[in-house]
């Protein structure tokens, strides 16, 4: 499984445009089972090299960068493919009405520090992407979080395990919500770890 992309994985744009529309029904069919909600607000995508890899075209594409704009698309992208002993989430708190997107948001300074899996007794806590603070300072969360969720090799043979329940546990006092990974998503998930 590839751990990074490279300016030999970039595809010329002009043949990505070709096959724009395919990949991209190839890619919602792999979000599928890569994907869960928690709580009314919180969708959870779990990352992969294929959908950094798709992110990053996406964006040369649209964008038109050329080459100046390739080295940091790959400084972006590259940190959020999981590297054999770990999960990389982009959890997101999607609220249309924005008065109250901002007020929840307001509400949820350090959400990114409260976010966890938990199943067999084990508990792996997110670690937030450090690029940016994801809290303001007057303790306004991101609407966008991306989280590392270390593993050891203990809890990846816990996780491995069909029978397993998983949760994704967001335990912030003002968002108390957990949800189970159905096992298409569980299965899927393992197959992140090396």
């Amino acid at each position: 499984m590839k751990r990074s992309i490279s300016r030999d994985d970039i595809m010329p744009l002009d043949r990505y445009g070709q096959i724009r529309s395919e990949r991209r029904k190839a890619l919602i069919a792999l979000k599928k089972n890569r994907r869960i909600h928690v709580g009314p607000h919180a969708t959870v995508h779990f990352e992969c090299y294929e959908t950094m890899w798709h992110q990053v075209h996406e964006m040369l594409y649209i964008e038109k960068g050329g080459e100046a704009q390739l080295a940091g698309e790959l400084e972006a992208y590259n940190p959020l493919i999981p590297q054999g002993n770990e999960l990389v989430a982009t959890v997101m708190f999607e609220i249309e009405d924005e008065a109250r997107r901002h007020r929840i948001l307001a509400g949820l300074g350090g959400v990114e520090r409260r976010m966890a899996l938990t199943f067999g007794g084990e508990r792996v806590t997110g670690v937030a992407e450090a690029d940016i603070d994801r809290t303001t300072a007057a303790g306004k969360a991101s609407s966008v979080q991306f989280l590392h969720f270390p593993f050891t090799a203990q809890q990846i043979g816990k996780f491995r395990t069909a029978a397993a329940t998983i949760l994704f546990v967001i335990d912030h006092p003002n968002y108390r919500h957990a949800a189970a990974l159905p096992e298409p998503v569980r299965a899927a998930l393992a197959e992140d770890f090396d």
